[in-house]
């Protein structure tokens, strides 16, 4: 498998960063997941302004998308043999200090590629203990730092569930540990509004273009009042959701259903949508 590490494709088994890279010792950095079809990045332009926008939450200098793009595109290339699903673009401090200060080494950018992850055609729900911080710095912003993911994801493991799910510091409702999470309520789609701190999804955001879906503050009790639920990811697409907390759901129901088949045509028609 081929990398792609600071401007140049390498052996993954070869690939080398600094062991004082900002990126792994303080998770100062930025991410994004893209899906592969047929051997192209899916909503690349999508996820290169979200990289974008993350990274200036950061303060964090980015190469200019076009250096970025064609990294990814030299990446897959490399490995259309392979097999690929997704791909993660990373740019992080780069190499710096022990410390929360940045060095002047400039950024590392990395692109990575794997298989899609196995996905079940339903998944499971537990609400976590622990609140998103909508007042958080980096509210929104999709970083390395996911150190609350792994141990909310963990906790929902234990709890027999496939996903964790977070409401934010006023109780409502807000986002996966890596999804976005649409409610059906008297009939509407509706999904938790970015004022929650929850990340402004690609396919979140494809979802509300494309089904007609709306942005609310949800209560936690709209959890109870919903009649379906599903959760969206670059990886995931349109998932629907049999249970949250052992409470049944029909999985898929009629909207969910409709949800999934129009966003499925529309990723068979639109490579960068």
């Amino acid at each position: 498998m081929k990398v792609w590490v600071n401007g140049r494709l390498v052996d993954a088994d070869g690939a080398r960063v600094s062991v004082r890279d900002h990126g792994l010792t303080v998770g100062d950095g930025v991410f994004e997941t893209m899906k592969v079809v047929d051997g192209m990045p899916f909503a690349i332009s999508r996820h290169l302004a979200r990289l974008r926008g993350s990274a200036e939450r950061l303060a964090l200098a980015a190469p200019p998308d076009a250096e970025l793009r064609a990294a990814v595109e030299e990446t897959l290339a490399a490995n259309r043999d392979g097999d690929v699903g997704r791909v993660r673009l990373t740019l992080t401090g780069g190499d710096g200090p022990p410390g929360t200060d940045r060095g002047d080494a400039g950024p590392t950018v990395l692109v990575v590629v794997g298989p899609a992850p196995a996905r079940a055609a339903t998944a499971a729900v537990a609400v976590v203990p622990w609140r998103r911080n909508e007042r958080s710095a980096i509210a929104g912003a999709k970083t390395t730092s996911y150190a609350e993911n792994v141990v909310a994801l963990a906790y929902a493991r234990r709890a027999g569930a496939d996903e964790a799910l977070f409401l934010d510091t006023q109780g409502r409702v807000c986002e996966g540990t890596g999804t976005n999470v649409f409610l059906v309520l008297d009939g509407r789609l509706v999904t938790p509004a970015l004022s929650t701190g929850c990340l402004a999804g690609v396919t979140r955001g494809l979802v509300l273009e494309w089904c007609g879906g709306e942005e609310a503050e949800l209560p936690a009790d709209a959890l109870g009042e919903a009649s379906e639920l599903f959760i969206t990811s670059s990886t995931r697409d349109v998932q629907p959701v049999r249970s949250v907390d052992g409470r049944a759901f029909p999985a898929p129901g009629p909207v969910t259903a409709a949800a999934a088949a129009e966003f499925a045509e529309r990723v068979a028609k639109e490579l960068d949508p």
